[in-house]
């Protein structure tokens, strides 16, 4: 009796490893189970709630299939910062950079202040309604010779919704008392030190998934964003005009591209003179987007009624703001709604 009862134990051993560890069994093997995982909607936000702080981080390719081959290994996921770095970045302008990210002076001013915490270093001086905060003298690279500041300024981007920040560096002798007062000059005394802090900085708020968090925004910098950069204005005669708050030099390059990226033909421009001659005819009625201009376009009557116009675009710089004029060389019937698209069009351009 004991033979067949060992074989009879031995069968239901084998069963139940089966049973545990078998394609049906409890414990099975799941290493391919992602190839049968169903692809399922994106979540949908009620129209009351917000959704802008959701965000893909690893995106499905569009590839994708569920009868696709079998993987050879599982692939890496990938780098987060790929995408996050897509609202950051450095712009430049013969001498001079910034960051710009599309998020408010009020969003980027506790990151920034995130940022040299991070790096332990202390701040002397802050203003968040100007959006000024300056480094204590800092030892940097272990230069036993020379100490360094950095001073940080935070300003509305040409557009609500977007910031701008600056970098200025300054440096001192060791072998001189460190000054009490900071002068701070328009450009930095290394620009490579500038450089490195603008890199660093855009990396740092470009890694940070709360910076579109309207949680993490810091109310004294709020007041920063009523003041955005560019600002369609009545001149006080009934007539509309843009007005730039910005160099003379920077403001020319931005409407120059800002016309090339609408598609409106330049005819005559000289930089010294302050004018650009162009040629426009209106927005589209369908395509009224930045960068969409339609050079025939209905009135309402559903007729093509708008034909090219030539305007004059001038650039009128003082105290610091630059007004942006657009006015035809030719009287026409419509104009002044056509001036009035025209200097939106640059307006809704400007990068």
């Amino acid at each position: 009796m004991s033979k067949p009862l060992f074989i009879l134990s031995l069968a239901t051993l084998l069963s139940g490893c089966n049973y545990l560890a078998g394609d049906d069994g409890m414990f099975r093997d799941r290493g391919d189970d992602y190839m049968e995982a169903p692809v399922l909607p994106l979540m949908a936000i009620p129209d009351e709630l917000d959704s802008y702080t959701l965000d893909e981080l690893y995106v499905i390719p569009a590839q994708f299939s569920a009868s696709s081959e079998p993987f050879d290994e599982i692939p890496k996921p990938k780098p987060i910062e790929t995408n996050g770095r897509e609202g950051v970045i450095i712009q430049n302008l013969t001498d001079t950079s910034w960051i710009v990210l599309d998020a408010t002076p009020g969003q980027v001013w506790p990151l920034v202040r995130d940022y040299w915490t991070q790096l332990q270093v202390i701040l002397e001086y802050e203003d968040p309604g100007a959006g000024i905060m300056e480094t204590s003298w800092l030892e940097v690279d272990s230069n036993l010779e020379t100490r360094h500041k950095y001073r940080v300024a935070i300003e509305p981007g040409l557009h609500s919704g977007y910031s701008e920040i600056y970098v200025i560096h300054v440096e001192s002798p060791r072998s001189e008392p460190a000054p009490l007062v900071t002068t701070w000059p328009e450009q930095s005394a290394s620009e490579d030190r500038e450089r490195q802090i603008l890199d660093s900085l855009s990396q740092y708020l470009a890694d940070r998934n709360d910076v579109y968090q309207a949680s993490s925004a810091s109310l004294l910098a709020g007041s920063i964003e009523a003041e955005r950069k560019a600002n369609i204005v009545d001149d006080g005669q009934g007539h509309q005009v843009l007005e730039l708050r910005l160099s003379y030099r920077r403001a020319w390059v931005l409407v120059r591209s800002a016309l090339d990226e609408a598609g409106v033909a330049i005819l005559e421009n000289d930089r010294e003179m302050a004018f650009l001659n162009v040629r426009f005819s209106g927005i589209s009625a369908e395509d009224d987007e930045p960068g969409f201009i339609g050079r025939l376009f209905n009135r309402g009557d559903g007729e093509a009624a708008a034909i090219e116009q030539d305007f004059s675009v001038r650039l009128v710089d003082e105290d610091g703001v630059v007004t942006v004029i657009a006015e035809p060389l030719e009287t026409a019937d419509e104009m002044s709604e056509l001036t009035a698209e025209l200097l939106l069009v640059i307006n809704n351009n400007l990068t």
